[in-house]
């Protein structure tokens, strides 16, 4: 996280978290759901506004991470912003070619290949790991499914079938963060 966001938890550690605010789609694109949005429905219908904004992506990417319980959270100084997922918390980049497919994540995190699965509607997930040991699962990105499909293939990324509503409790990751209840 940056300097600047860790200064501001020690400074402001009791500032409330936000909820429904943010939102990931599964092609790695944010947006901000004012209140009107989220009246009119749950994430990804509607979607929101779209992030475009190069410098406030930046910070929402280096800034990005998950707590214990497995939610997604930009740390927007001393305020955690939980996001919503439309798929997974990571959306994965496929690059290079074979047999050395390179993975990133939508937040520029490099990864290597760990394994696969693909859900009842043809869209595969992958688990990656960090150079920092950090697991990350998430779903690949629909305009790289093409290189994916040519790691499939040729047997370096075996996969295996799961159904999408496993997936979440299976790789400790919660679609749609909601507070404590008292």
């Amino acid at each position: 996280m940056d300097d600047l966001v860790l200064a501001a938890l020690r400074k402001w550690p009791q500032v409330p978290h936000c909820y429904g605010w943010l939102a990931l789609d599964a092609r790695g694109h944010w947006y901000m759901r004012d209140e009107r949005i989220q009246a009119a429905g749950a994430f990804p219908h509607p979607k929101g506004s779209r992030i475009d904004h190069e410098k406030l992506l930046g910070f929402i990417h280096r800034n990005y991470a998950q707590d214990q319980a497995g939610a997604a959270y930009f740390q927007n100084g001393p305020q955690r912003v939980y996001v919503e997922l439309e798929a997974a918390p990571f959306v994965w980049r496929v690059g290079g070619e074979a047999p050395a497919w390179t993975l990133t994540t939508h937040n520029d995190v490099a990864a290597n290949f760990d394994a696969a699965w693909v859900d009842e509607a043809g869209r595969l997930f992958v688990q990656a790991i960090t150079a920092q040991g950090l697991r990350c699962f998430g779903i690949v990105h629909s305009l790289d499914m093409a290189l994916a499909g040519a790691a499939v293939e040729s047997g370096a990324w075996p996969v295996r079938q799961m159904p999408y509503a496993q997936m979440p409790k299976r790789f400790g990751f919660v679609l749609r963060p909601a507070p404590e209840k008292i």
